[in-house]
């Protein structure tokens, strides 16, 4: 089965969206997924100048040597846009090889180890009546798990909040829909973190009061915090029994890990910026996080998910991939067969495509009483229709960035 055609589509309708489509010599395609958010014509640059033209009469089957091909011959290793396009190619190889078989991939992986896998959905509000109702809107969606992302009094726009719109917004769509801006340039949120310190606390502790000490809660620190600030925020958030919080502090300082967790028990989840296996062996092999934050999309795709899950379930560690908008349903699609066959799923994020991308994307993924699963077609079980992508031209945007009082730039 040899690799005769190589294609990279962009399209635009919720979002951008880069993907890879491969056609067989006879006729078979896959689809990868390569978004990075903000950045996507640099991936489109990168397979289309540097990658296709090496997959070209390649066997298909081949799906390992293939990944360490791309990976070790490049030797500037690493990366997201990188790692990105390695990851466009291995979901599309996979997709092949269980098209090939007639079986979903997740079969290929090994078959499915649960019926279906737990989802948990972004609830927000700047005010507690406006979060509270989000978060039972979420709940009547079928969510069993919420995220919850207050806003803090005295800041304008900060991330997560959907009806934050004044600093960053695209008119008539939701902020934690699509966080990236389409303009000519990024937009400005503003900080305080001893604000945000003193009042999420608060906000938990009224949630816990309204809906009971039942219904998982998570939050995103969304890299935030210094060290410190993470071991006191996340003691402070113990009463509230969080389901997990997520990116404390910036995770390029791993060492950081060892200090949070000796002063809180609250779990921890890290690891969405990540891009390779190695950037979790530490934090695997000392225990320092309960969560794999990895996405399929900027980690390389199936083959090395599988991979560090694998070597987490030693430790009695869990999955947690990153889920919202960003990640196209190709790369989600790849998530859930990782997901549904591994033993150590833990949960996983689900932010829901626009109606536009649904179209785009046609999926057989189901989302039933708060459960996810990819379907059974082979392959991924996601289809391009390449005339409705065509509809949808690259829009420039980009993430927002913020700034503190004395207008120093600060982690977004």
């Amino acid at each position: 089965m040899k690799i005769d055609r190589a294609e990279v589509i962009v399209t635009s309708p919720n979002r951008n969206f880069v993907t890879l489509k491969l056609t067989t010599d006879d006729g078979v395609t896959g689809l990868g997924d390569a978004t990075v958010n903000g950045r996507e014509l640099a991936v489109v640059s990168y397979l289309t100048d540097h990658v296709v033209p090496l997959l070209l009469g390649l066997d298909a089957h081949r799906i390992e040597d293939t990944w360490q091909f791309l990976y070790r011959s490049a030797y500037w290793r690493r990366g997201p846009i990188t790692m990105a396009a390695i990851a466009a190619v291995d979901m599309a190889l996979w997709d092949l090889k269980g098209k090939a078989a007639g079986l979903p991939v997740y079969q290929l992986l090994g078959g499915a180890s649960r019926t279906g896998m737990m989802a948990y959905g972004h609830a927000s509000g700047k005010e507690l009546p406006e979060l509270f109702d989000s978060i039972r809107e979420h709940r009547e969606l079928g969510y069993r798990s919420i995220r919850v992302q207050p806003g803090v009094p005295g800041l304008k726009a900060i991330y997560g909040v959907a009806s934050n719109t004044g600093l960053a917004g695209n008119k008539g769509v939701r902020y934690d829909h699509e966080p990236a801006q389409r303009g000519a340039l990024p937009m400005l949120e503003d900080w305080d973190t001893r604000a945000y310190l003193r009042h999420v606390p608060t906000v938990f502790e009224a949630v816990r009061a309204e809906f009971g000490p039942e219904l998982p809660l998570l939050h995103d620190g969304h890299h935030r915090m210094t060290p410190l600030q993470a071991a006191a925020f996340g003691k402070s958030l113990e009463p509230y029994d969080l389901f997990w919080l997520e990116d404390c502090t910036p995770a390029e300082n791993q060492e950081a890990l060892r200090l949070v967790r000796q002063h809180t028990t609250t779990p921890l989840a890290i690891g969405e910026v990540f891009n390779t296996i190695w950037d979790f062996q530490s934090l695997i092999r000392e225990q320092l996080i309960d969560y794999v934050r990895a996405a399929s999309t900027h980690f390389g795709g199936i083959s090395p998910l599988k991979k560090v899950m694998d070597y987490a379930a030693q430790y009695q560690i869990k999955s947690g991939c990153h889920g919202p908008t960003d990640i196209s349903p190709v790369g989600f699609a790849a998530q859930l067969h990782v997901g549904l066959a591994i033993h150590n799923f833990g949960i996983q994020e689900y932010m829901q495509h626009g109606a536009r991308t649904n179209a785009t994307f046609q999926q057989s993924m189901t989302f039933v009483d708060g459960f996810l699963h990819p379907g059974d077609r082979p392959g991924l079980g996601v289809e391009l229709d390449v005339d409705e992508a065509g509809k949808y031209p690259y829009v420039t945007a980009y993430l927002p960035y913020n700034r503190l009082a004395d207008g120093t730039v600060h982690d977004w």
